[in-house]
């Protein structure tokens, strides 16, 4: 199930992640972190073609990525990153933190990053994804489905990180795109499928948000 993005220009409001992009201020400088095959960047390049695309992921394929989006491979438990303080309007991390064993050095580096007034977009499992039944691993309904989990991160501890690493956070919200949400009523009866699962987990709501800001 996809929209392209460029149908979200003027209705932003339909998806959560298209929301806060959309505030992204003209020509801005926008890092996203665990960017693997680079679906999420060419949906942000196809909303926002104005802005200027960074990428980090600790293998990642960035042939794949926007023409023009700079691309850096990095451990980011542990590796400093290659741009200078202060020089993202925004960043979006999109599924990577549940992969994370500490989120400290992490957070701390995207405050760095952060212009005063930039800020920054988490997205992860929320903990219903644990009372989902299990699709038996070829599609990530319930949260133990990717292997690769290493733990659940809850809104809590995010915001607690966010406060530590001096960004104020606002109040968590789910994460969810509409349009799918409201399309999960015309697949009840139909038979599983990927479409189908998608659609349930953006009516069920399986991924909370956290969105902090640097102060000016």
């Amino acid at each position: 199930m996809r929209v392209h993005w460029t149908l979200l220009r003027w209705w932003p409001w339909l998806d959560t992640r298209a929301q806060f992009v959309a505030r992204i201020p003209p020509g801005g400088a926008l890092l996203d972190l665990g960017s693997a095959e680079g679906g999420t960047l060419w949906r942000l390049h196809q909303l926002r073609p104005d802005l200027r695309l960074f990428a980090v992921d600790i293998a990642g394929e960035p042939q794949r990525y926007p023409p023009g989006c700079e691309f850096c491979r990095a451990d980011l438990e542990r590796q400093r990153l290659p741009w200078p303080d202060a020089s993202m309007d925004a960043v979006t991390c999109l599924h990577l933190v549940e992969h994370l064993h500490d989120l400290g050095a992490f957070m701390s580096e995207v405050s760095r990053l952060l212009r005063p007034g930039g800020a920054v977009f988490v997205e992860t499992p929320h903990p219903r994804s644990l009372t989902l039944p299990s699709s038996g691993g070829w599609f990530p309904l319930n949260f133990h489905d990717d292997a690769t989990h290493v733990r659940l991160v809850s809104a809590d501890e995010l915001t607690r990180e966010m406060i530590r690493a001096g960004l104020q956070p606002e109040p968590p919200r789910l994460s969810r795109n509409w349009l799918f949400a409201a399309s999960f009523l015309g697949f009840v009866f139909l038979p599983t499928s990927r479409q189908k699962l998608t659609a349930r987990l953006h009516w069920v709501g399986w991924s909370a948000c956290c969105v902090a800001r640097k102060p000016t």
